[in-house]
């Protein structure tokens, strides 16, 4: 029997754990040698599997049984059932009954994006996508979520072609300044078009930015806390109520820059940042348009509010530890969509019954779009995976 059942549920966010070659392997052949090896050095235990699974190539027949019993619930990250093999991960989609799910690398972005060689950031991003797309090629509900820098605007745009045409099904784009600009620069108008032409929406993502607080707020005159795998690197307390930040900067500049306006259907997410901050945003958005709408004449164009931009056209993943019932009694039903991490830790062990608990007795219009409708939204083409309503 499936985890999810009763219904047609979409998963916004799952992952790969890559193994050290995935750059590699992708990369075009002149670039190979000046593409490193992946490394998870801050992973902590998850360093030494990774090697250890490199070597194997996947989980044994015994394994596989064992790890079938609980996919959910059971085993994560390289330990879980089809964390990093193809195949695997058909029967762990099987035994989680999600109808298709974007998936994500998990420690390529942070090394990919920080490339300062423009050159060989855009030659690992074309990497990325190349291995992405190879891991989700066997089976069409595994949908493979690109990497796209836009420092470059014309490097973007030929990559972005050449990931649509590899079957990318979402981009994920760092939230940050481009390049200098803001990403409702003019430069910039092209890539929206073409995302918005494909029907493949642009997705923000925790990792595809800085994920800590300035470290001056971490000295407090005694020994720092580690994070969760044991070390520094990865998130703390203070880390989690900040990292939103840029996501919610990087959304507002573009709905205030008209982006959404200029391109109707062009959709967007933001993806494992939470979602306790999204009706505050909306509510701080649609004042400022409002208020400098008489000094800022492009605000004055809006025939909708940028809540209602927000509403039409993009989308947020909530933690399962925050009240989703209580975000959509504030703001909005078409906001919020369903995750389950998989196989990362962060996402839990029952995502759906923490979910159902504080949905409580929201009607099944509701439901139905947080674990599918709002998808189907943002990825059009997903319809055809399974039928929703």
């Amino acid at each position: 029997m499936a985890y999810a059942e009763g219904r047609t549920f979409f998963d916004a966010d799952s992952h790969l754990m890559e193994l050290p070659n995935f750059l590699v392997e992708g990369a075009d052949p002149a670039m190979r040698d000046r593409i490193p090896p992946l490394s998870v050095s801050s992973g902590g235990p998850m360093a030494v599997r990774m090697q250890q699974y490199a070597a194997a190539g996947g989980h044994s027949a015994e394994q596989v049984a064992e790890l079938s019993r609980d996919v959910i619930g059971g085993a994560k990250n390289y330990e879980a059932l089809g964390a990093f093999n193809r195949s695997e991960r058909t029967v762990a989609l099987d035994l989680l009954g999600f109808h298709a799910q974007w998936v994500f690398s998990s420690f390529s972005p942070g090394q990919v994006l920080f490339i300062r060689d423009l050159e060989l950031r855009y030659a690992a991003c074309r990497a990325h996508n190349r291995s992405m797309a190879a891991f989700c090629a066997d089976d069409p509900r595994l949908l493979p979520v690109a990497l796209l820098s836009l420092d470059d605007p014309e490097r973007a745009a030929t990559e972005l072609d050449l990931a649509l045409e590899l079957g990318c099904r979402g981009v994920w784009i760092p939230a940050g300044p481009c390049g200098g600009r803001s990403p409702g620069h003019d430069d910039l108008d092209p890539i929206w078009a073409r995302l918005a032409e494909a029907g493949v929406p642009f997705l923000l993502h925790v990792g595809g930015q800085a994920i800590q607080i300035r470290e001056e707020y971490m000295n407090t005159g005694r020994p720092q806390p580690t994070d969760w795998l044991g070390g520094a690197e990865n998130v703390r307390s203070k880390d989690l109520t900040v990292l939103h930040q840029r996501a919610e900067e990087f959304l507002s500049v573009l709905i205030l820059d008209g982006v959404l306006e200029r391109h109707r259907q062009l959709r967007g997410a933001a993806v494992e940042l939470g979602a306790t901050w999204v009706p505050g945003m909306l509510r701080r958005l649609d004042h400022a348009a409002s208020i400098w709408a008489r000094s800022e004449p492009e605000l004055r164009t809006f025939t909708r509010t940028p809540s209602q931009q927000a509403c039409d056209q993009l989308a947020f993943t909530p933690y399962p530890f925050e009240d989703v019932g209580s975000l959509i009694r504030e703001s909005a039903p078409e906001l919020y969509l369903f995750s389950s991490d998989y196989p990362h830790t962060e996402g839990g062990r029952n995502p759906i019954g923490r979910f159902e608990s504080s949905l409580g007795d929201l009607d099944e219009g509701v439901r139905g779009r947080f674990y599918a409708d709002n998808f189907t939204k943002l990825l059009p083409s997903a319809l055809e995976l399974a039928p929703v309503g």
